[in-house]
């Protein structure tokens, strides 16, 4: 750790220069050195330099990042007249965009000496304890202990009995002190998501309490004594493991809002569960309890099967069981689950985009698991433990497992766990279908009244909307969500390393009318920025509007008021909203780009034939919402492969369609250019397109298996330069390919195999446009060259003997379609797989198929000559 300077060594010159950089800090009482990267440094120049002034201050805060201090600490007791100290961490980020928290871990003896503090800040740091003379401080009434690893508060905190707000959200804290009780001035106590599972009695002595937040522990009861506290308005109880609550609580005379969310409620006393003010959403109401985690003592006498990566299902009797597949998937069968012996199948695969919906900033963590029979109904509900990547960008999102119904996917209520060093989301089920694991952003939601209320961010308690009395006739719910936005997406957006943003709030509402009186936001300034610092000219708060896509700055529309941390507005609708801090002049511009980044156009290339004329094709690049109806609206004319997987383009970019492998289009086309079919993408617009195709070979003894490539044209012009850099690079000028087909003229021939419980298999393009690919026209050319060894090469792929066996099974006394089973179950797992078409090449070369090696080796070959040609033809240039 640095050490810090000499009082008494003379001032250098650059030491001049930094006591001339401390004077906008030091404002009559105040002293504001947490923003400044060397505040520490700054606070030894300004003691030497200025000490009358510096003992003096009333209002100081410190960055607790800053390595200096510690030994800064020593020195805050000549502050005598200190009033408000705030010591906080969380002023730096890691490379995952978390807040690191400070380096204070003790209070050095003399801060009992304060005696004039009436504010104390020591959040975002790595306490554990507090120092026994922190009770000593006799006028304090406000104390913020929040995200520290503080598992207990001193015997004797009942002391500071001035204390009127204290927030000691999450920490660690197990128990409190009976001496609790003794703060008859507190107002405001928040020990929301610690690990609390008892209060004591002396809890209901808090007469003066009217906010009492105890949510997010392992609380099992309250104290009856609860029902004391007559000056209670708020009180926060979700997510603990109640199991009841005493019917006094809906006698409070003051209470708005009792919030019993997620918790283990199965007998509520009438009174609670009638109140208006009371939320019971994510309880059993009445249905029996089946923890979501099986109780070890009755686990343990279940009977436990490990199943070997070759096996695929396994028996259930009614005895029950834990099985533990090789992929890491755990499952609990309890007994009585089954009334009599049951085969369960699964099998795990990469999700098809088409078929798993995600949401927007949805991240998908693992494989779908389908486990079968489908719809079977357990008598005792089933637990699945599901295995994820954990990355520390998660902590601040909602990990959840999803399933699909056979129509639509839902969530299920989940939990996570650490198993060693594996991380499982878990669930119980009352049958089995498809499950993947989904991580989304937190939701925190609420219900507003005609008496109006408070609702929060868990993600960042800084962010709160305050909705005043009469803002509605009728209740309506309302959801906020918070998108943390790293400092690195700032700077590839707008390339100023000085831009520096809030985090992003998403509000939405059930409702489609707007609120009857303002509502309040406050957002927390830009990390780095204070209201006593800020430049107004350089603050925007940028608005997304959802049905014009776009971000618009509305600075001049809104009054904006600031007080050292935060910025307060008031707004009558919903959306999203965002604090921008910057010296870009064309903010605008902007704000439209980072629209376009948050919710770029998701969109579809679809490739239909019509029924009665294979030869007249219809092509269309359809908005991702847009495919489903665009195709039930097309299915009686046209027929053809599915929608390609998704890809994002900007309004007005233009991109290109190219028949390949044998099909040929009119080139007297005025929208052709160098034998491609031309398109500008609009998302409002059909962009449509029918052409003829023919063929270039003659079809009287076999079909013509080609494809329709589309690829990337010129970015439009009206994008910022900064938007458009990471489109430079060749790896995004392909877009999809979609196979198409001219039948024989004698209809006849094999159609391409159906995959699995009746879904059809996606155009398969492995490799890339770049390095070249093989499409699944390439690979019907290989399965006809593959004979009897088909076997062999499998598993040289990688196939187990058993999985061998059951491909010819369900293939039984027909060759071509065992062949064409083995090598399209390959290519489906393998579409993403880094250097798949290597592994491909180099099963042939082990089965003694040179030739069929020498083959793949020319396709890519001839692919990658095909993509370079193609960039010259549309006059794009390589990085």
């Amino acid at each position: 750790m640095a050490e810090p300077p000499e009082l008494g060594d003379p001032l250098g010159e650059g030491a001049l220069e930094a006591a001339a950089v401390t004077g906008p800090c030091l404002a009559g009482n105040r002293l504001n050195l947490d923003v400044y990267v060397d505040g520490c440094h700054q606070f030894f120049r300004l003691l030497e330099t200025r000490r009358e002034e510096v003992e003096q201050v009333e209002f100081l805060r410190l960055n607790c990042n800053d390595d200096l201090i510690v030994s800064t600490l020593s020195h805050i007791p000549l502050l005598k007249a200190l009033k408000s100290l705030v010591l906080k961490g969380g002023h730096t980020r890691d490379n995952a965009g978390a807040c690191q928290r400070g380096l204070l871990t003790f209070l050095p003896q003399g801060f009992e000496q304060l005696r004039s503090l009436v504010h104390l800040d020591l959040s975002f740091n790595s306490f554990t304890v507090l120092p026994s003379y922190l009770t000593e401080l006799a006028s304090l009434t406000s104390l913020l202990l929040c995200h520290n690893s503080l598992l207990g508060l001193p015997e004797d905190f009942g002391r500071l009995s001035k204390l009127t707000f204290f927030s000691a959200m999450k920490n660690q804290i197990k128990r409190l002190p009976q001496s609790i009780g003794e703060l008859a001035a507190l107002q405001t106590l928040d020990l929301s998501e610690n690990a609390l599972d008892t209060l004591p009695e002396e809890i209901g002595n808090l007469h003066s309490c009217m906010d009492l937040d105890l949510s997010g522990n392992r609380l099992t009861e309250i104290p009856s004594s609860l029902a004391n506290l007559q000056s209670l308005q708020q009180l926060h109880l979700h997510s603990n493991l109640l199991v009841t609550v005493p019917a006094s609580l809906a006698r409070l005379p003051n209470l708005s809002r009792l919030d019993l969310q997620n918790n283990r409620l199965r007998v509520i006393p009438p009174e609670i569960q009638s109140s208006p003010f009371v939320h019971l959403r994510g309880n059993p109401l009445g249905e029996p309890e089946v923890p979501l985690q099986p109780d070890d003592s009755s686990s343990e006498e279940l009977r436990t099967l490990f199943l070997a990566a070759s096996e695929d299902s396994f028996t259930v009797t009614p005895e029950g069981c834990n099985v533990f597949l090789t992929c890491g998937i755990q499952l609990c069968f309890p007994r009585g689950a089954v009334t009599s012996t049951v085969t369960i199948g699964f099998q795990k695969f990469y999700p098809d985009p088409q078929w798993v919906k995600l949401e927007h900033h949805d991240i998908l963590l693992s494989q779908v698991l389908e486990l079968q029979p489908h719809g079977i109904e357990f008598q005792e509900e089933v637990q699945i433990w599901m295995p994820y990547a954990f990355t520390r960008s998660l902590r601040e999102r909602e990990i959840i497992i999803r399933t699909f119904s056979g129509q639509k996917w839902s969530d299920l209520r989940s939990a996570v766990e650490w198993k060693g060093k594996v991380c499982l989301a878990y669930c119980s089920v009352p049958h089995f279908s498809w499950f993947l694991v989904v991580s989304r952003l937190v939701v925190n939601e609420c219900s507003v009244s005609k008496e109006g209320t408070l609702l929060f961010s868990t993600v960042n308690p800084n962010i709160k909307v305050t909705f005043p009395h009469g803002v509605t006739v009728e209740p309506r719910r309302v959801m906020l969500q918070v998108l943390p936005v790293p400092k690195e997406e700032l700077l590839e957006i707008t390339d100023d390393s000085e831009t520096l943003a809030s985090p992003l709030l998403c509000l939405s509402q059930n409702s489609t009318m707007d609120f009857l009186q303002p509502i309040k936001i406050q957002l927390p300034l830009p990390p780095g920025v204070t209201g006593l610092t800020l430049d107004r000219s350089r603050i925007h708060l940028l608005h997304g509007d959802w049905n014009a896509q776009n971000w618009n700055d509305i600075t001049g529309q809104v009054v904006l008021e600031f007080t050292h941390l935060y910025a307060l507005f008031e707004v009558t609708h919903f959306s999203w909203y965002w604090l921008w801090y910057t010296t870009k002049t064309y903010i605008s511009g902007i704000a439209r780009e980072v629209y376009r980044r948050l919710r770029m156009y998701q969109v579809n290339f679809i490739a239909l034939q019509r029924k009665k004329d294979p030869e007249q094709v219809l092509l269309q690049c359809v908005p991702k919402h847009k495919v489903e109806p665009v195709l039930e609206k097309l299915h009686g004319r046209y027929q053809g492969p599915e929608p390609s997987d998704v890809v994002e383009m900007f309004e007005g970019e233009q991109f290109f369609a190219a028949f390949e492998g044998g099909i040929n289009i009119d080139a007297d086309r005025p929208d052709c250019i160098d034998g491609r079919i031309s398109f500008s993408f609009f998302s409002h617009l059909k962009n449509v397109k029918e052409v003829y195709i023919t063929s270039e070979i003659d079809r009287k003894n076999k079909a013509v298996k080609g494809q329709v490539s589309f690829y990337r044209g010129a970015v439009p012009e009206n994008i910022p330069e900064e938007a458009t850099k990471k489109r430079k690079s060749p790896n995004s000028l392909w877009l999809a390919t979609l196979p198409m087909k001219l039948p024989k003229l004698k209809s006849q021939g094999n159609d391409l195999p159906a995959a699995k419980n009746g879904f059809s298999l996606p155009a398969l393009n492995l490799g890339s446009a770049e390095t070249g690919y093989l499409t699944q026209s390439n690979l019907l050319g290989v399965a006809g060259r593959i004979g009897a060894e088909w076997k062999t090469i499998g598993l040289n792929l990688g196939f187990s003997y058993q999985q061998i066996e059951q491909i010819r099974y369900n293939n039984r006394e027909d060759l071509s379609a065992q062949i064409l089973d083995m090598l399209f179950s390959w290519a489906q797992q393998n579409i993403r797989t880094p250097n798949c078409i290597d592994r491909l090449i180099s099963a042939m070369k082990e089965s003694g198929r040179q030739d069929i090696a020498d083959e793949i080796e020319v396709i890519i070959s001839l692919g990658k000559q095909k993509y370079r040609e193609s960039i010259q033809r549309v006059g794009l240039e390589q990085c």
